[in-house]
């Protein structure tokens, strides 16, 4: 008894160090693509993006005096410096349409989205001249595309000059008077979209930005603010950031839900798979001591291998479809194994009932409880309570003396 014991330790751990080495694969598999993929990823689909209100400017020349020093002689001269000066924004009207748009690139699923941007912005000539004003709109990345690029002053379109950085239209406003500024484009973007209200601590008059999403799962990105008030809507939410007068170091900003990732789930499933292994093989062993079926260390190594090949099969599945199908895949060939398998050795009845049972347990429905985000450590605790439990009563009357005896007492059936 204490030579089979051993020997189940024996396979238990080459299998264990065996799965370590699959995890650490898939791992370095998944690291080393994302390193690659994600620039392809951003140079075709877009970068994260980050908007920034427009400005509006005015240039004058101004005489500033300039001091030289030359051969320990001090001269002062007069030069014609030309300073920008920008004009206070009145208002701000923006309206932000985000629509969560997955990409799958090898065993990563990047959480890509389109992006519509439209804002009326009010700007006011407080120069007390008339003035040539530089609407400028600075645009939120450079690895990106931007259809049905609008800016419109006074409803009326503009002449536009556009750069790397943004795009600039011109108008003449008169003392006082209140321009209003009309921005518009659909971008596409990667991981997150952030609105900039200004550099360092920001303050901000009669703003309004109002967001809808097509996914529910929403979630702010760290230092931004929480919106001033949310509705759920039939596709995702409407949320809204309104502020009369506000002064804050924080920006507007959501991070794009991640969709469950093949790769490192895979990773992971095959770095715990030595605790559903354990039981297994500790209800097995249970099962058979107490109805005296003799399972050989070499029964107990073929188990094994059928339980590594799930998480071999489903490694490799994942880069061609979908994790839920290579699942359901992996699951029906590791069972198919060992039914068949014990079904030899033992018979039909304990294969499929039995064993086919606490497999369907301790590997596929173990292994399903990581995709219940937030939820698997609970999971795993309640299978295994409600296994010791199970077993608990099943055996309290169970004098393990005799039954070890008993067993030790099998005659192994010697072969030709």
């Amino acid at each position: 008894m204490l030579r089979q014991i051993a020997a189940l330790i024996f396979i238990f751990i080459c299998t264990t160090i065996a799965w370590v080495i699959l995890g650490s694969t898939i791992l370095y598999r998944t690291n080393n693509s994302d390193e690659q993929l994600k620039g392809r990823v951003g140079s075709t689909w877009g970068a994260p993006q980050e908007q920034v209100p427009p400005t509006a400017t005015y240039s004058k020349m101004e005489i500033v005096p300039n001091t030289i020093i030359e051969n320990g002689r001090t001269t002062i001269r007069n030069d014609n410096v030309r300073r920008d000066y920008p004009l206070p924004l009145e208002s701000s009207r923006v309206q932000v349409n985000l629509a969560l748009d997955y990409r799958q690139k090898g065993l990563l699923w990047y959480n890509t989205y389109v992006v519509d941007y439209s804002g009326d912005y009010k700007f006011l000539n407080s120069s007390g001249e008339q003035q040539k004003i530089n609407f400028r709109l600075p645009l939120p990345t450079q690895k990106a595309l931007y259809d049905g690029l609008t800016l419109k002053i006074d409803g009326k379109d503009v002449p536009l000059t556009s750069d790397d950085q943004g795009t600039t239209g011109q108008a003449t406003l008169e003392p006082n008077q209140v321009a209003l500024l009309h921005v518009a484009y659909r971008s596409q973007g990667l991981e997150s979209w952030r609105y900039k209200l200004a550099d360092g601590v920001a303050q901000v008059h009669d703003f309004t930005l109002n967001m809808h999403t097509n996914f529910n799962d929403i979630d702010f990105a760290e230092d931004t603010l929480s919106p001033t008030s949310k509705q759920l809507s039939a596709e995702g939410w409407d949320l809204t950031w309104h502020f009369t007068n506000l002064v804050s170091g924080f920006q507007i900003g959501m991070t794009m839900p991640q969709k469950l990732q093949p790769g490192p789930l895979a990773g992971e499933i095959s770095y715990f798979a030595p605790v559903s292994l354990f039981f297994f093989f500790f209800l097995m062993f249970i099962i058979t001591t107490i109805r005296n079926i003799d399972l050989h260390p070499m029964n107990y190594f073929f188990l094994a291998t059928a339980f590594f090949a799930f998480h071999l099969l489903l490694a490799y599945l994942v880069d061609h479809i979908s994790i839920h199908a290579a699942m359901v895949i992996s699951s029906v060939v590791s069972v198919a194994l060992v039914v068949s398998y014990l079904r030899l050795v033992v018979g039909i009845r304990f294969a499929a009932f039995e064993a086919g049972t606490a497999q369907l347990i301790y590997l596929v429905l173990f292994s399903y409880a990581f995709f219940w985000k937030g939820f698997t450590g609970l999971a795993i605790t309640i299978i295994s309570i409600v296994t010791l439990f199970a077993v608990m009563q099943a055996t309290g009357r169970i004098k393990w003396s005799e039954a070890f005896a008993s067993r030790s007492n099998i005659a192994i059936p010697s072969v030709g």
